[in-house]
């Protein structure tokens, strides 16, 4: 489903892109993108919560991007930091396709969980649940990939950008290789 989701935005973004071609052209900040800074709302399918980009000085158009986020099935929070490479999608002005990667520290709460234990009384089978709770917090840390592509709209403040995050993570001892996709909207400025 989150697939399904993830190609109809990518899509519905290819198709305004096109229109967005024949308005009136605009000039760009100096980073080549469209704007220099932008904050908004980036919602995932691990994590979802605030987004920072910042084009850096020059004409190499490469961005630092922060993003402060909530993790859902995990109970905690999550800082990543970014270093991007932004590429114009040569058909589609104001299109981008971006790269890059950084790394994220993190909070995560314990769980509250359940063990079955089964056995045998009687005729009848019977069993119990065991509950626990663990409310110990842990800290992550770990390394993140970034693939995307981002929309300025030409006439509007506002970018458009779907993304595919990919992060390795240490948590508590264990290692875990997870896949996060999202969708971000920010204002530019």
């Amino acid at each position: 489903m989150k697939r399904f989701i993830f190609g109809l935005v990518a899509l519905g973004l290819l198709a305004t892109s096109g229109g967005a071609q024949a308005q009136s052209k605009k000039k760009s900040g100096g980073s080549g993108a469209g704007y220099e800074t932008a904050i908004g709302l980036r919602g995932g399918g691990w994590s979802s919560g605030l987004t920072f980009k910042h084009f850096l000085s020059g004409k190499n158009n490469v961005a630092f991007e922060g993003l402060l986020t909530r993790e859902y099935q995990a109970r905690g929070g999550r800082l990543t930091l970014l270093l991007e490479k932004h590429l114009p999608v040569s058909d589609f002005k104001g299109l981008q396709f971006y790269y890059g990667a950084g790394g994220h520290i993190g909070s995560y709460a314990g769980r509250y969980y359940v063990l079955d234990g089964r056995y045998v009384r009687g005729k009848k089978n019977d069993f119990y649940y065991a509950y626990y709770r663990d409310d110990r917090n842990y800290i992550v840390g770990g390394a993140d990939l970034i693939l995307g592509l981002e929309y300025k709209m030409e006439d509007l403040p506002f970018t458009v950008g779907v993304d595919y995050k990919p992060f390795f993570e240490v948590f508590d001892g264990y290692t875990g290789f997870y896949n996060d996709a999202a969708l971000s909207l920010r204002f530019a400025f």
